[in-house]
């Protein structure tokens, strides 16, 4: 009943644990499948599939080995889905990112692995090893997300299970248990798959009537009803700027090619008109030519328009969002209202610790000549019948931004963005998957506007109601719905990590009290 070092030996109800040979062949497996079901490929089962195997994988390994297995698979499932960043930035940041990625996630396949090991030896009946243990393990699976999404630098909430489903019949959980809670049913169903898979004190059809009666629960589960109200007409212009961190482009370019493709539909009537991030890479604010130009589209169109700038305040550099209204009193446009970006990129937009990472590599991190502030204003902008929340770029991924500006009463979602440097690769539509997803997740529509692409507007169901083709220029000119209700998942926040989080963590210290207690007991 006990190891030579005391520890009781858990009761693996799949029987002996793998190999380390295998193991390791199987995470390599699991990483691969996990990223087939991410955009652009989008084979969403197959991410559950490999979240199985990677479950299967540390399955009663000791700690040190589920940590190897842990960063294998989450090095090939990192490394292949986030590729895109080495288009233009190199392997260098592709590889930190990574790393850095590929830490978090195997510490997460550690604590799985001890709750297999040691949770099957303190809840070793049916019930415990069906009910309790996949609750724990997708209680685990969630809490890596969790912290991963948060941590180091405000995190990289990218790549979690949920977001593969954007596409799936599964997609309608994220409104009632939100991005976070659906990773935990997934991971959780996921997780009694396979303890089902060889428990020995259930009959074939009782296995496989348990299983499909969970999968048919999900399936079936609808979606938060959706109570539209009203509508906004939207014009969204995509300029097919070279608009790249890298781009050999010349000041004034992106919004020369904004301008001209917006130019030729003056006299459409619309309520609000939105070009992407870093639209005008002259700041109205500061220089009269480009003011001169945003102050015409909000003149011609006779509506205000929403155009992304970096501006400055002093010292700081901002990656901003304007409201620009032309005011027919002062016979000049002026900006109604300013979002500052809230949640920077990291080795991106600003370099971390610049005094210990710069002299690393000078003319790597040279490439990053300046450091955006964090933007602390307000989440929305007030529009004649409507509040719209404003979310750049990586925003949309950003759980706490999101539920800012749902407290803060949007009922639609502009999520401008600026996809030049990954327009061709799978980011831009990984990205699109997010933001779908938070159209589900909300209740609202959201009106993502790239650069390049990918440019869509989903309704309050995620349902797509117009899309433009990347690096073509174009426009999107709709009736986007509005909405005021409040789902459950915005309601919920992050109370539920809170909650499946701290009883996961309280299940396996409990499993290993209890071990501690039989080997104390048997001395």
């Amino acid at each position: 009943m006990f190891s030579p070092t005391g520890l009781v030996r858990p009761r693996a109800s799949l029987g002996a644990p793998a190999s380390l040979p295998i193991a390791i062949g199987v995470a390599i497996l699991a990483g691969w499948l996990m990223d087939l079901g991410f955009p652009d490929r989008d084979w969403w089962p197959l991410t559950l599939l490999g979240t199985a195997a990677m479950m299967f994988a540390v399955r009663g390994l000791s700690l040190p080995k589920a940590l190897l297995v842990g960063a294998v698979g989450g090095f090939t499932f990192y490394g292949i889905t986030i590729w895109w960043l080495t288009v233009y930035l190199g392997l260098v940041p592709w590889i930190a990112l990574t790393l850095a990625e590929v830490v978090i996630f195997s510490l997460g396949m550690g604590l799985i692995a001890l709750i297999w090991r040691y949770g099957s030896a303190h809840w070793s009946s049916v019930a415990g090893r069906l009910g309790v243990l996949p609750a724990l393990v997708g209680g685990a699976w969630m809490l890596r997300e969790a912290i991963s999404s948060m941590y180091p630098w405000g995190g990289f909430a990218w790549a979690r299970i949920a977001q593969s489903q954007s596409e799936s019949t599964l997609a309608p959980l994220v409104s009632w248990f939100g991005t976070s809670g659906m990773s935990f049913l997934l991971a959780w169903a996921v997780a009694l798959g396979v303890a089902l898979l060889g428990e020995p004190r259930l009959s074939v059809t009782g296995r496989g009537g348990l299983a499909a009666a969970v999968s048919l629960a999900l399936v079936v589960w609808p979606a938060w009803p959706v109570v539209e109200s009203g509508s906004i007409r939207v014009l969204a212009i995509q300029g097919n700027a070279d608009a790249g961190l890298l781009a050999n482009y010349q000041r004034g370019d992106n919004l020369r090619d904004h301008y001209l493709v917006n130019r030729e539909l003056y006299g459409e009537e619309v309520d609000v008109v939105v070009w992407p991030e870093n639209a005008s890479d002259i700041d109205p604010l500061r220089h009269p030519e480009a003011a001169s130009v945003v102050s015409e589209v909000a003149r011609e169109m006779n509506a205000p328009l929403v155009v992304g700038a970096i501006t400055k305040v002093g010292e700081e550099s901002f990656n901003s969002m304007l409201l620009w209204e032309y005011d027919p009193t002062l016979e000049r446009g002026v900006a109604r209202d300013q979002y500052d970006k809230i949640h920077p990129v990291p080795f991106a937009e600003y370099l971390p610790e610049r005094e210990f990472f710069y002299p690393l590599w000078p003319s790597l991190f040279s490439m990053i000549p300046r450091d955006y502030s964090f933007g602390e204003r307000d989440t929305v902008f007030a529009l004649d019948g409507a509040t719209a929340g404003i979310a750049i770029c990586f925003d949309i991924v950003d759980d706490a931004i999101v539920w800012s500006m749902m407290d803060e009463g949007a009922d639609v979602i502009f999520a401008p963005t600026n996809n030049a440097d990954f327009g061709r690769t799978d980011q831009s539509v990984q990205q699109l998957a997010i933001a779908r997803l938070r159209a589900i997740e909300t209740g609202r529509s959201v009106v993502n506007i790239s650069t390049v692409g990918t440019s869509a507007v989903m309704d309050p169901t995620g349902a797509t109601l117009d899309r433009l083709p990347t690096y073509t220029e174009g426009y999107m000119l709709l009736d986007v719905p509005l909405a005021h209700h409040t789902t459950p998942a915005t309601a919920i926040k992050r109370n539920l990590e809170v909650l499946v989080g701290s009883a996961t963590i309280a299940g396996l210290f409990t499993a290993l009290g209890a071990t501690r207690f039989r080997r104390k007991e048997s001395d």
